[in-house]
């Protein structure tokens, strides 16, 4: 079985999409079977609603570390599947994922971004910054963000998300988790994330806070400290439109 695990924070608008292209999923054999679980982190809207309403099991939830910790404890599957919100499965995703993930023997993998609603600029910027520079470094200095499938077992080896992180606590998690475990960037397929981020702060403030933590994890560790440039706050997007 594959867990889906959701963090969520007032999402009535992205989650119905991301149901959606779940429910369009062929997993195949041996991995038939899913859940979805989504921990919430205190919505006011219809997220819980719409939750329920696609027979999602609905957990308390936290910051984005706390939730897809909170997620796993109650998971069932020995694979483990943490997705943002706001993310499109495009067709055949999990077909196309778990015969990679299980023919190169992978224990933890994250995926190649692109954008919806399509934006040739946004996806061109994405995949010359972004994109190349994973594939390029996912042996040295693994990348992870938007999604991340891991057996379960290895989440359980190094405790799963480090819930002081304030920022890129998904690298962090995949940096760990690639020391006893063999980590790659999937090939066969992207994920489609939604641009709102850049919408919001804008190109500028987002490849310079992303850069800036970087170089703070490599040369003095995870970003604990969510204040200045390094501020990060969960649902920050959920009013861009």
């Amino acid at each position: 079985m594959i867990s889906i695990i959701i963090p969520s924070l007032n999402e009535e608008k992205y989650l119905p999409l991301l149901l959606e292209s779940i429910k369009k999923q062929n997993f195949g054999v041996p991995f038939g079977s899913y859940e979805i679980i989504v921990a919430d982190a205190g919505s006011k809207d219809k997220t819980l609603e719409i939750a329920k309403n696609n027979n999602c099991l609905v957990v308390a939830g936290g910051l984005p570390g706390k939730a897809r910790n909170e997620g796993a404890k109650v998971a069932k599957g020995n694979i483990l599947f943490f997705v943002d919100s706001d993310i499109k499965l495009p067709d055949n995703f999990f077909e196309k994922v778990l015969l990679e993930f299980n023919n190169k023997k992978i224990d933890i993998a994250s995926f190649c971004l692109k954008t919806y609603p399509e934006n040739k600029f946004t996806d061109f910027i994405l995949d010359f910054l972004y994109n190349r520079s994973i594939i390029l470094l996912e042996r040295i200095l693994p990348h992870a963000a938007m999604g991340i499938l891991i057996k379960k077992d290895l989440f359980e080896k190094i405790n799963g998300f480090d819930e002081t992180i304030t920022l890129a606590e998904d690298m962090d998690f995949a940096r760990r988790a690639s020391k006893i475990g063999k980590f790659r960037i999937i090939r066969s397929v992207f994920i489609y994330s939604s641009d709102r981020r850049v919408k919001k702060d804008g190109w500028f403030k987002t490849l310079v806070k992303f850069f800036l933590c970087e170089i703070h994890m490599i040369f003095i560790g995870p970003v604990r400290n969510n204040s200045g440039i390094f501020e990060h706050k969960f649902g920050h997007y959920k009013d861009q439109k």
